[in-house]
């Protein structure tokens, strides 16, 4: 298949199109050219050869013509215009390739990309813009310089991805098959990894944790015999929550050497939240399960995807990312399986309503027999106050404790939920339905919104013309003050004044919300608002349940505490669909698939949800529970 596939392309490029090399990058194939006027000039030929071929293909220099890196940088310079801020230029000579980070990436790239078709022509380096975050962000100048710095590494990687993908087939003439192992996140919420299984593939989707588990509770069956690591073709990430990103590094560990498949904010934040994992659990004296040499390994292997962007990932796999709606960059997977045979939709979590932050979640798609869907809030009671209330309400509860002289502590998931209230904090003390109180943001969820201020082409409409129109970035708002040491944390709770406290973990599992709790929790001036799903067993879960003496363990020592504070639980927040929401999603699929497998749930709850679905739409609906197998044909 390599060869065919090759030798089908060069016998449709012209005789002087003196090719040095053509290599894989995943599923993308790349021409090298040492005929500098076919780069420059090379007419329809690339867009017909994709159209004879269905794959991507591009054409690039061979290293060889490009201009000397010293001379590029200085012509580069010259060619963008100065309103585009501050420009970082980094070289990927393997690839013949240059990356231009901009303050505005826009005004780098001209209008129609006229800037980027000039740098091209003049130093004869493939452009590519990326935007500096307006906060700036160590982790993703960290990822950036991990990924300069591997280029020779990371071609090739890429290479041999594409030769699996376009190589002979294990099992050619075989009667075709496919089916779903559930590993973890069936009948439960926690730990989400399901097994994708053909004649020809293993694919992997999400490998979480559950946080507000323990021992082997926490941890996906890995020990099922389906599983093999050394079979595995790529994993596909639909998002950055620990619950479906915590266990890919343990993957590299025990030696996974494919590809995950994810947007890149799901890539950057995925990092932060796994490499702050670590550091809470060395904090509390426990050995973590893997290292950051291992994450690092997770994003040299990481191919990024934009929505809606096709590619194939094994030989019988094709892939599509679609907005999730969930938290920024969260996707679902659409799987088109042996060449059509079966079109699986995996939503991962999903949210099907316009929030402050994001678009609701898509519900188009080409083809669709099998829908794996969430059902978190999926139980007849699961209809949820409308995010307009859920904003009045958490409002209200602010104004009162300001009136009284405390401060509100607002225990958040770093990425998501604090964003989102960050937007309705800035807009309420700027439209003065909140006084201007100090709004304080801990590391972590301030580490998660510089990322946020790098990728604002994932925003929803709105937020996008604020920030791309208007020059106005909520996120970067005076309102809000970063805390970043325990000094400033302890000064925080010292304040004499009222104040918000936005922190991690939002189930109070651990992080500086605990640490807050601790400090502001036997003060009945003070308030604390649960807006997160609070996990069974999570220290969260058990004061939601009205649970007013808590036991600490500090060392040997068992030190017991009172809470006094106001405890609210608001889930109109949440990034997840209401009961209501899923069916609606369910109803407005387009097509509606044939048969709705329901996970990520509490079985009582997906079983309702089943329940209702069959009934409604007449599809066959299923509620699995982990370590089952599913046939979808």
């Amino acid at each position: 298949m390599v060869l065919r596939i090759l030798e089908e392309i060069k016998g449709l490029l012209p005789s002087d199109a003196n090719l040095s090399q053509i290599l894989f990058e995943g599923a993308n194939i790349v021409l090298y050219t040492k005929n500098k006027e076919f780069f420059l000039n090379s007419g329809t030929t690339i867009k017909d050869i994709v159209s004879t071929i269905k794959k991507r293909v591009e054409l690039r220099p061979d290293p060889s013509l490009c201009m000397t890196l010293e001379k590029a940088e200085q012509e580069i310079i010259k060619i963008i215009p100065k309103e585009a801020g501050k420009i970082e230029i980094n070289f990927d000579v393997q690839r013949s390739s240059v990356v231009i980070e901009a303050e505005k990436p826009g005004l780098a790239i001209g209008k129609s990309g006229e800037i980027l078709k000039e740098i091209k022509k003049q130093t004869l380096f493939v452009p590519i813009v990326k935007r500096i975050p307006s906060i700036r962000s160590r982790l993703i100048e960290n990822i950036r310089t991990v990924l300069y710095e591997s280029s020779d590494e990371r071609k090739k990687f890429l290479h041999r991805v594409g030769e699996r993908i376009y190589g002979p087939r294990k099992a050619e003439g075989k009667e075709p098959w496919i089916r779903l192992v559930f590993l973890g996140g069936a009948s439960q919420v926690g730990r989400s990894c399901i097994l994708l299984q053909t004649q020809e593939s293993n694919v992997l989707m999400d490998c979480g944790i559950n946080v507000a588990a323990s021992g082997d509770e926490s941890f996906p069956f890995m020990n099922a015999p389906e599983f093999k690591i050394n079979e595995l073709d790529a994993v596909l990430l639909t998002h950055s929550h620990l619950d479906h990103c915590g266990l890919i590094p343990l993957l590299f560990r025990y030696g996974y050497d494919g590809p995950v498949y994810c947007t890149a904010p799901t890539r950057d934040i995925s990092s932060l939240l796994l490499l702050d994992l670590i550091s809470v659990g060395q904090k509390n004296a426990k050995e973590s399960i893997f290292t950051s040499t291992d994450i690092k390994k997770m994003v040299k292997n990481t191919i990024i995807l934009d929505y809606e962007e096709v590619t194939d990932i094994a030989p019988d796999v094709r892939l599509t990312l679609y907005n999730a709606g969930h938290v920024l960059g969260s996707s679902m997977c659409h799987l088109h399986i042996g060449e059509g045979m079966h079109n699986l939709l995996y939503t991962g979590d999903m949210n099907y309503e316009l929030s402050n932050l994001l678009a609701p979640a898509s519900t188009k798609f080409p083809r669709l027999e099998t829908a794996l869907m969430e059902s978190t809030y999926g139980g007849r009671e699961n209809t949820l106050a409308s995010r307009t209330e859920a904003e009045e309400y958490l409002l209200g509860i602010i104004n009162n404790t300001i009136k009284r002289g405390g401060k509100v502590l607002l225990p958040v998931l770093g990425v998501g939920r604090a964003q989102e209230i960050m937007i309705l904090l800035e807009r309420a003390i700027r439209e003065g339905k909140v006084e201007n109180v100090p709004c304080f943001v801990q590391g972590m969820v301030w580490d998660c919104t510089a990322i946020h201020t790098t990728y604002p082409d994932f925003f929803n409409n709105k937020i996008k013309q604020t920030v791309f129109h208007k020059d106005e970035n909520p996120f970067l708002s005076k309102v809000f003050t970063q805390v970043g040491s325990r000094k400033e944390m302890m000064e925080v709770i010292e304040e004499k004044g009222p104040c918000v406290i936005l922190a991690t973990s939002g189930m109070l599992t651990g992080g500086a919300s605990v640490e807050y709790f601790k400090n502001l929790g036997g003060d009945k001036k003070n308030s604390m608002v649960l807006t997160c799903y609070q996990g069974q067993g999570a220290l969260g879960k058990r004061i939601q349940d009205g649970e007013k003496e808590i036991i600490f363990q500090e060392g040997n020592k068992q030190i017991p505490f009172q809470v006094k504070l106001d405890v609210h639980s608001i889930h109109g927040f949440t990034g997840h669909s209401d009961r209501t929401q899923l069916i609606n999603f369910i109803n407005r699929t387009n097509p509606r698939p044939k048969k709705v497998i329901l996970m990520h749930g509490e079985r009582s709850k997906s079983l309702d949800l089943a329940s209702t679905i069959h009934k409604m739409f007449r599809v066959e609906t299923v509620v699995p529970k982990n370590m089952e197998a599913i046939r979808l044909r």
